[in-house]
């Protein structure tokens, strides 16, 4: 997908992510036909629509689809899946004796699914399963982002048919495509943050100027652009070396460049940017939750570099 056909792409769904959040959304996309471009164009279809999410920022269930779909299960509607729980990368369960013991994490759809997929890690490898959600206690998570709509799903689960047994890269190609998902929302959040940022910058007035007249602003917000347009370079070489090493690297550079933009774009707006009537909380909320999501930008980035140590040679660079 490129051109035209990406452009109106981003411009249908951009305009359904602004009038609907939540199982609105996810009626939406199903209409606008997001899942089969998932199938056919899946670099395209994760990054059009999480980066649009970001910058509302609104929330759908569409990141069951792409864990589901990278598992080959492929997505639907009516099953959700559980995600690992925040700052961990292993699968959120584990098999003990006929029992899966769920640890981990769903979005909106695991609260009105009556099935959902459940990877548990066994003696002999990763194993994928369809649990009963009646099963599971989902909590809702009312930490700093309660609007993202994350439950916190716990229990001892049995299978509805027999385990099916993951190959070795299957959990790994799973987790790679959810970080770069996260990864997309989190630029998107912080575009949207840099955006409010350069417009009360133009229109404050101190001294007799806007404050974007002074060099100090326009660093912060410089800055912050680099931080961003290299994540997003990041993101697309990720999708097209389809590495989980590539992926890794991407969702911790989107975790630090929304940690930048978050830092910076509150200094611009100064005591407008901490008030609730202002919107930027609601993306500064958002980020912090999205990086830990399949690791932070801290852990990914230390696993990383105990990766070349181990090593001992360097990875091979990257053409952006």
């Amino acid at each position: 997908m490129e051109g035209d056909e990406l452009e109106l792409f981003s411009r249908t769904l951009g305009a359904a992510a602004e009038a609907h959040s939540g199982a609105a959304l996810d009626a939406a996309l199903v209409e606008l036909g997001w899942h089969e471009a998932l199938a056919d164009d899946p670099g395209a279809a994760v990054s059009v629509l999480f980066e649009h999410q970001g910058r509302v920022p609104c929330t759908s269930s569409a990141l069951d689809d792409v864990v589901t779909q990278a598992l080959g299960a492929g997505p639907h509607q009516d099953m959700a899946v559980v995600l690992p729980w925040l700052g961990r990368a292993e699968p959120p369960a584990r098999r003990d004796g006929g029992h899966l013991v769920v640890e981990g994490l769903g979005t909106n759809r695991l609260l009105g699914a009556e099935t959902a997929l459940v990877v548990a890690q066994g003696p002999a490898g990763d194993v994928a399963a369809v649990v009963k959600t009646s099963e599971l206690a989902a909590r809702p998570v009312r930490g700093i982002d309660p609007a993202l709509g994350l439950s916190a799903v716990s229990g001892a689960a049995t299978a509805l048919g027999p385990l099916s047994a993951l190959h070795p890269g299957d959990w790994t190609e799973a987790l790679s495509r959810g970080r770069l998902a996260a990864g997309h929302e989190m630029v998107g959040a912080s575009t949207a943050m840099l955006e409010l940022a350069r417009r009360h910058a133009l229109e404050r007035v101190q001294f007799g100027r806007p404050i974007a007249a002074f060099q100090a602003v326009r660093h912060r917000l410089a800055d912050t652009l680099v931080a961003l347009e290299s994540a997003r370079a990041l993101l697309d070489a990720a999708w097209h070396e389809e590495s989980a090493g590539t992926a890794a690297m991407a969702k911790a550079a989107c975790g630090g460049a929304a940690r930048t933009a978050s830092r910076h774009c509150q200094q611009v707006l100064a005591g407008t940017g901490f008030t609730t009537e202002h919107p930027l909380h609601r993306y500064i909320r958002r980020v912090l939750v999205l990086d830990e999501l399949f690791g932070s930008a801290r852990s990914l980035t230390a696993e990383l570099g105990r990766e070349v140590l181990a090593r001992r040679r360097l990875p091979t660079p990257i053409p952006l």
